[in-house]
């Protein structure tokens, strides 16, 4: 099983390469362009899809890192390394958006006259925003097929910016009939779009990372046990994600009359039935006897 999920984060790269590839095209363009036709926010577009190849950057580097082997000091293996890069591209995200916020701000309270953005921007958004989206689709489909955390943290980045695309072209069109205003305030709106995004994508990272889980899963785990026979009680249960893969502990209560090789087998086939039914990458069993008013 963990030779088949290194070859699935081992798929999950060709995401990070291809959003990579795409960030740095449409961020270049959008720069050229916001600048030659007065559109600052197609710029605040382009600033953010440049700071997206930084995040990108960072999930490839995670995903390949979360290939290396357990050794002597990582025991449990490098799996973290995925939500680490999920938390940095939240934090990267983060001051962009804060940047292109305090930008817009800046410009709406200025003195300075707005200069009215041409279409090009507005036509050079749209393009973006069907490429996006289409990148969008091809890591959010390989990411639940690699069933990769990090590459869906770049999924929805890859969203954020197709739907950020699709904003500023509508203010590029109506700045372009003397409504210069809206141009700047869609780079506000786009600020804030980024901003909620990163702190989605930080909120989710930070949780497993500090070793938070899901206690309606644990739940649900803890019900199909107790439909194996032998099984009496669930005295404990501990789970923990290192990248997507979870490792759970579980303390069960059985007959004291059984012998070892009895709970040793029920004990695996609960192991068995948790991976089958849930996919949970390591399960330990720890057997404990069964008794009246028993606590552990």
């Amino acid at each position: 099983m963990m030779k088949e999920r290194y070859e699935e984060l081992k798929t999950a790269e060709r995401g990070a390469i291809v959003s990579i590839t795409a960030y740095v095209v449409l961020a270049a363009f959008k720069l050229v362009v916001g600048s030659l036709s007065n559109s600052n926010a197609l710029t605040a577009d382009g600033l953010n899809n440049f700071t997206d190849v930084i995040a990108s950057v960072a999930v490839l580097i995670g995903l390949r890192l979360s290939q290396k082997p357990p050794d002597n000091n990582h025991r449990y293996g490098h799996w973290k390394a995925e939500n680490v890069a999920s938390l940095l591209t939240s934090v990267i995200m983060l001051l962009v958006g804060l940047q292109v916020l305090f930008d817009s701000i800046l410009r709406i309270f200025s003195d300075k006259p707005i200069e009215q953005p041409d279409l090009r921007a507005a036509v050079v958004a749209l393009m973006s925003a069907v490429v996006m989206f289409g990148v969008y689709w091809y890591n959010c489909s390989l990411s639940k097929k690699v069933n990769s955390s990090a590459l869906m943290a770049a999924a929805k980045d890859n969203l954020s910016d197709a739907l950020t695309s699709i904003g500023t072209a509508v203010a590029v069109f109506a700045a372009s009939v003397k409504m210069g205003w809206i141009d700047t305030l869609a780079a506000v709106i786009v600020s804030i779009i980024i901003l909620k995004t990163a702190f989605e994508i930080f909120q989710e990272s930070a949780f497993y990372l500090s070793d938070g889980f899901d206690t309606e899963k644990l739940a649900e785990y803890a019900e199909e046990i107790l439909k194996v026979d032998g099984i009496r009680e669930v005295a404990d249960m501990r789970a923990r994600t290192l990248g997507t893969n979870v490792f759970l502990d579980v303390t069960v209560l059985m007959n004291p009359h059984f012998t070892v090789r009895q709970s040793h087998d029920i004990a695996d086939y609960v192991e068995k039935r948790l991976k089958d039914c849930f996919g949970i990458f390591d399960v330990d069993v720890h057997v404990e006897p069964y008794e009246e008013n028993n606590s552990i």
